[in-house]
């Protein structure tokens, strides 16, 4: 077995090949891997959308052969839009619930209905293609607003639970643009900006800590106003120093630089 898809609504992946070890992201509902080891009861694999390594149980996983994994990665990206969809099987009458992010492969806009290796499946809710949106900006802020005040999960890429860098990464996924997973990552693209008041909804704010580090990133809204998951998803406010925290009336997190990913 050299490539898997998920036929489950969510799966974790691990730093290492244990239970107890930490998750460090999740597959959503038809997103596609390439398997680069195996042991017993688990494989690690890396994720065709951002080549993100991890493990997971191998139990978890659906196989499917090089060259539809190879397809899969030239298919224009169909994925669920809604906070929650709910996709089912007729022959069998099984339902699944998933989550805002969730590939649909071959999929027919027309017949609600796509594949997920050999099985035919069907979905109610909407969906968003991998195009350019008329309205991009606003676009962005109406999906980040969908996981307002889902709790902060670490590697978590869902409404149930969710990281800093999950929320942009997935917001952006909703809306046909790909970033990369972890906070710093996503730093090394797009346009610095030199000052917070040049900065548009969807810009990226990164935040580092005493050492450094990117530790933190979150979505601008407004010129002050940013959506990012610390706690939960929320809004702050934010200007030159950092993210104003308007519950704890302090500054929590260090501004570090703006990015803008977004062609004009």
């Amino acid at each position: 077995m050299n490539y898997g898809i998920s036929d489950l609504s969510i799966i974790p992946v691990r730093k290492e090949p244990a239970e107890r070890s930490e998750m460090v992201t999740q597959l959503l509902f038809g997103e596609h891997f390439e398997i680069l080891e195996e042991n017993e009861n688990w494989s690690k694999i890396r994720l065709a959308f951002d080549n993100y390594e991890g493990w997971v149980d191998t139990k978890m996983i659906t196989a499917i052969d090089e060259e539809l994994f190879q397809i899969l990665n030239k298919e224009l990206q169909v994925v669920a839009n809604d906070t929650f969809n709910l996709v089912f099987q007729e022959q069998d009458y099984s339902n699944k619930l998933i989550v805002p992010g969730s590939s649909f492969p071959f999929c027919d806009l027309e017949k609600k209905s796509f594949r997920i290796a050999d099985k035919d499946y069907f979905y109610q809710g909407k969906v968003s293609e991998n195009s350019s949106a008329e309205h991009l900006r606003d676009s962005i802020i109406e999906s980040a607003l969908k996981y307002f005040n889902s709790p902060y999960l670490w590697g978590g890429r869902t409404p149930y639970g969710i990281d800093c860098s999950g929320l942009t990464q997935i917001v952006y996924k909703l809306n046909g643009i790909v970033l990369p997973r972890d906070a710093s990552q996503q730093v090394l693209i797009g346009n610095t900006l030199t000052f917070v008041e040049e900065a548009l909804p969807g810009d990226l704010a990164f935040f580092d800590n005493e050492e450094g580090k990117i530790t933190h990133v979150g979505i601008i809204w407004d010129r002050h106003k940013i959506i990012h998951a610390s706690g939960n998803v929320r809004i702050d406010n934010v200007d030159h120093q950092g993210i104003f925290n308007v519950d704890k009336k302090r500054y929590t997190h260090k501004l570090r630089v703006i990015k803008r990913i977004i062609n004009e």
